[in-house]
């Protein structure tokens, strides 16, 4: 089977993938005469009609689209080995090589350009509810409620994650991130929609492509990387979601008061291109390419990054896996045991009712409080301008935690990381539940206790993440990694749902507090039923400790 190559890594339908592509990026600038035309109006297209450039560009991007997606499919899927014929890890105590750092350096760019999309819904928010007449804090007589906006954005994340967890079994993890990033060039075009509905189907279709980009960059991270580094580069790699805050911030504060809100959808036009760009330098995964006989592209990239095919550790891990069934059958657990519910059975019960309800408290603070505080900053004073610099301000405060965390977590202690981080956020939030609306005043106090719920539950996100790929045996771990991602978004879609049927938006004492009763339960929960994660072993074994502790220890 012949195949061109980009740089190092394969394209089965080069042509396809490259044609596609550009078909979509001009897709996109067609849209953008209308935007610039309504510069004298400062960039208000509500009621606009389409042009023709802009239908021309529409159907330029479905078609780009279907073009990328057809060169982005392997050949010969069906020809494919079991996946659990095939192991791949890297050796557990080999050093960090300038591959390893190379591809920390371009994941870091993937997932903030991944996070800056949902965090976006945060500060169009307030322009759009004033040009669409929404009702919101801002604007509390207006018609359709300024939730539905983050409604559909984040339904539409909980729908990726499902989609891009199979596409990243089924075309390749690196295939998968491509195809998210040319979604991302697209979906810049809710920057130019004149109508709000438009911009509901817009915000739902970036929430697909945004939904699955995390938990595919640990995926192709845990064959690359070393087992001893795997958890502080994780955490590290997962809290530049602070770090997306701080640029979509400054953007906003930057942008926003010249070119509208609509310029913040715009920018997923050069930073999806930049995406794309750096394809070269995102391997695939070798266990998939393995699986599917691209024996020679694996190969090189095992070599590259230090990464071994081990036939001892999969028929050993096969061993555990029978071993594991054995005892869940002797426990009754065979009858039920697909699905969730191994999960809150004995001896997991307490270590999951942990992961729910911290999973759950990070899901309330992120589309509670985080969602809403540049509208409530507003409504209690501030410009727009001076409440997106205090934004950008507190998370360049509270950027120092994101490096902090990951060497507590890797050189310390997991479980006490987790309980000292939720615990400062959780004092963070009470604070502003007391005294929210006059810290309006005092602005050192405001810029300090906002970097707790911006960067603080973005670490915590990062840590929850990379803790629980690690606390699960074998024949679970997937759906636990699967419950902790879960439940954060089931959280954000229930106080959407709640915003939505009350048409209006929390005060910034309200949000403060719904994010920290389940925070400060969950200090407690994880201080029972935690377990420390310190000293495991390579890819493929066990937690050392793979029981929680019993009630009451």
């Amino acid at each position: 089977m012949r195949e061109r190559h980009a740089g190092d890594i394969a394209f089965s339908h080069p042509l396809a993938f490259w044609a596609g592509f550009a078909a979509c990026v001009t897709g996109v600038a067609l849209h953008l005469p209308m935007y610039i035309n309504a510069a004298d109006m400062h960039y208000h297209m509500r009621g606009m009609a389409m042009d023709a450039s802009m239908y021309a560009g529409m159907a330029l991007i479905v078609a780009g689209l279907a073009a990328t997606a057809y060169g982005l499919i392997p050949r010969g899927l069906a020809a494919a080995r079991r996946a659990g014929e095939v192991r791949v890890r890297a050796a557990h105590d080999a050093p960090m090589r300038p591959a390893h750092i190379g591809l920390v350096i371009v994941m870091t760019t993937a997932v903030t350009i991944d996070a800056m999309k949902p965090i976006t819904l945060s500060f169009v928010a307030p322009g759009m509810g004033k040009e669409y007449g929404l009702k919101s804090a801002l604007n509390p007589d207006g018609h359709w409620p300024v939730a539905l906006l983050p409604l559909f954005g984040l339904s539409g994340t909980v729908l990726g994650s499902f989609l891009w967890g199979w596409l990243g079994d089924r075309i390749g993890r690196r295939s998968s991130i491509l195809l998210a990033g040319v979604m991302f060039v697209t979906t810049a075009i809710c920057g130019t929609m004149p109508s709000f509905s438009w911009n509901l189907l817009m915000c739902f279709l970036m929430g697909i492509a945004a939904g699955g980009m995390l938990p595919i960059t640990f995926s192709l991270l845990a064959e690359m990387i070393p087992g001893r580094h795997r958890g502080w580069v994780m955490v590290l790699i997962g809290g530049n979601l602070a770090l997306a805050y701080v640029i979509t911030s400054w953007l906003s504060s930057s942008l926003v008061p010249h070119y509208s809100w609509r310029i913040l959808w715009l920018v997923g036009l050069p930073t999806g291109v930049l995406l794309i760009a750096l394809n070269r330098w995102i391997p695939e995964s070798p266990r998939f390419l393995l699986a599917h006989g691209r024996e020679r592209e694996a190969r090189e990239i095992m070599a590259r990054y230090g990464a071994v095919e081990d036939a001892a550790a999969g028929a050993g891990a096969r061993l555990r896996e029978a071993e594991e069934l054995r005892e869940a059958e002797e426990r009754g657990e065979a009858a039920h045991g697909s699905g969730f519910g191994p999960l809150f059975r004995p001896p997991f019960t307490g270590l999951s009712l942990a992961v729910v309800v911290l999973g759950l408290g990070v899901g309330l603070v992120t589309y509670g409080f985080q969602l809403w505080i540049p509208s409530n900053l507003q409504k209690l004073g501030l410009a727009q301008q001076t409440a997106d610099r205090a934004l950008r301000d507190s998370s360049l405060i509270g950027l120092p935690l994101v490096f902090a965390a990951a060497a507590m977590y890797g050189l310390w202690s997991a479980k006490k990381t987790v309980i000292v981080l939720t615990a400062v956020v959780a004092a963070a939030l009470v604070a502003f539940s007391v005294a929210g609306e006059s810290l309006a005043h005092d602005r050192a106090w405001l810029y300090v206790l906002l970097a707790g719920p911006i960067v603080g539950t973005a670490t915590i996100a990062a840590v929850l993440a990379a803790y629980s790929s690690e606390i699960y045996p074998t024949r679970i771990r997937s759906r636990g990694s699967g419950l902790s991602a879960g439940v954060g978004k089931l959280g954000g879609v229930a106080v959407t749902i709640v915003l939505v049927i009350g048409a209006t938006v929390p005060s910034i004492g309200q949000t403060a507090l719904l994010g920290a009763v389940p925070l400060l339960l969950a200090v407690l929960v994880v201080a029972v039923w935690g377990v420390e994660t310190r000293g495991g072993r390579a890819d493929g074994d066990e937690p050392p400790v793979a029981e929680p502790a019993p009630a009451g220890a």
